[in-house]
């Protein structure tokens, strides 16, 4: 338990080495960095010591501290190194390192399409997936929506700063990594798009992945193609 101190809100974890230790300090420096709050701590061995505090009022205790503390608590109890919850108004899961498989379809290109897109932590654990419906359009930019999607479900919902991309277009991914042009004007304002949203990340990749590794999405773009189709409606929320 913490306890408030006259020196902020402290606490000391002892682990049973110091690779463990190490580990821990590590995961615990992501989410420092992340929130963008700076405890005071030391190691020795196996034993960490975190005071919190707020500079900026006179290191008092503010709900910025109880936050970080209970991010800290999360990491030890989960004993994920990407994964913590933090306390708000409308409590918020942060997960701050995920992968995205993204994949688009089109039956006819241009011809009914749809977007899926999935998120799985570093446990490769999936945490969201869905399938939305684009209308009539074309494989490349339905392609091109499934990573829009799914950059701005990870940024919005999860609040990630290190993103993993695999996808199975390789024009898609080399077209990000500025490898091949964009010959196709049409393709432009949802290249931007994604290259505007991608600057929203600490750190981001794409790699392309064959159709057989993109499983997940594919299975998400077909069944909301199934589903617009059989009930003659175009679901998005």
């Amino acid at each position: 338990m913490w306890q408030e101190t006259k020196h902020g809100l402290y606490k000391q974890f002892t682990f049973n080495d110091f690779k463990d230790t190490w580990e821990f300090m590590n995961r615990v420096a992501k989410v420092i960095d992340h929130l963008d709050h700076y405890p005071r701590w030391q190691n020795e061995r196996n034993v960490v010591d975190i005071w919190l505090s707020t500079h900026e009022y006179e290191m008092i205790v503010t709900d910025q501290d109880r936050d970080l503390s209970r991010a800290i608590d999360a990491l030890v109890q989960t004993n994920s190194a990407s994964s913590l919850e933090v306390s708000d108004d409308k409590k918020t899961t942060i997960i701050t390192e995920m992968q995205l498989y993204a994949d688009g379809g089109s039956r006819g290109n241009p011809g009914p399409s749809a977007s899926g897109y999935v998120l799985l932590n570093m446990n490769n654990e999936v945490v969201f997936k869905k399938g939305e419906y684009l209308g009539v359009t074309t494989n490349n930019q339905a392609e091109y929506q499934a990573l829009k999607f799914g950059m701005e479900r990870a940024l919005h919902d999860f609040q990630t700063h290190d993103l993993r991309v695999y996808m199975d277009s390789m024009l898609v991914v080399n077209q990000m990594k500025n490898i091949f042009k964009i010959k196709n004007r049409d393709l432009w304002p949802i290249h931007n798009a994604c290259v505007e949203l991608s600057k929203k990340f600490k750190k981001i990749s794409f790699d392309h992945v064959p159709r057989e590794l993109n499983k997940l999405a594919d299975a998400e773009v077909n069944e909301a193609l199934d589903d617009a189709l059989k009930n003659g409606t175009s679901p998005r929320d």
